[in-house]
């Protein structure tokens, strides 16, 4: 680890105390875990203390861990399904920083939103909660971004059917977008050569 990550790594261990959940280093990068209850104060402090000054988010996005059944948390049997992520950026330390905060309930996935804290959160949150359906409590204008207003679900779920529910498509008679179940056949993508023998019998 560099010199300039053990700083900041010190940093946030002194700063933050034991509200850092987990401190680790990934990728050549130091992530950091904090709890949803305290998500948002958190936020304020990585962008405010001088010693931090994280002034700008790079990115945010939703994750959804439903299938990632081999980490500690389930070990310790807490299992949470959905996580936010942000990705920070120190312009006075030229350092940065992933944040990771997981929502506590999987059913009704919410977090705080940060866009009070950094402004370029606003269409991140709107895309995770577009794609994934966390909601980000204190977001002003929470509505779909990439999908039609229409749409049912969140895509990027991963018990998201890959065909999705319904279809679109311009019907010239009613002059108008109509949905409808959709009609797509499942199809085998997966090259012959690699399948096993009875591979898709009974």
């Amino acid at each position: 680890m560099s010199v300039k990550l053990q700083r900041l790594r010190r940093n946030l261990t002194e700063i933050l105390g034991m509200r850092a959940r987990n401190l680790a280093l990934v990728g050549g990068e130091v992530t950091l875990e904090v709890a949803a209850a305290d998500y948002f104060e958190i936020a304020q402090t990585l962008r405010d203390h001088p010693d931090l000054r994280f002034e700008q988010l790079m990115d945010l996005c939703g994750v959804d861990y439903v299938s990632y059944g081999t980490t500690d948390r389930v070990a310790a049997g807490r299992s949470p399904r959905f996580a936010v992520v942000s990705h920070l950026l120190s312009l006075t330390h030229n350092w940065r920083l992933r944040v990771r905060v997981f929502a506590p309930d999987d059913d009704f996935p919410v977090v705080a939103s940060v866009t009070p804290v950094w402004n370029g959160a606003n269409w991140f949150e709107r895309e995770a909660f577009d794609l994934f359906g966390i909601l980000f409590e204190g977001h002003d204008d929470l509505r779909r971004i990439l999908t039609d207003y229409g749409f049912v679900g969140h895509p990027f779920r991963k018990d998201f059917p890959l065909s999705g529910y319904v279809e679109m498509s311009y019907d010239a008679e009613q002059r108008r977008v109509v949905y409808q179940p959709v009609t797509i056949e499942p199809r085998e993508v997966t090259p012959r050569i690699i399948r096993e023998e009875n591979y898709g019998r009974g």
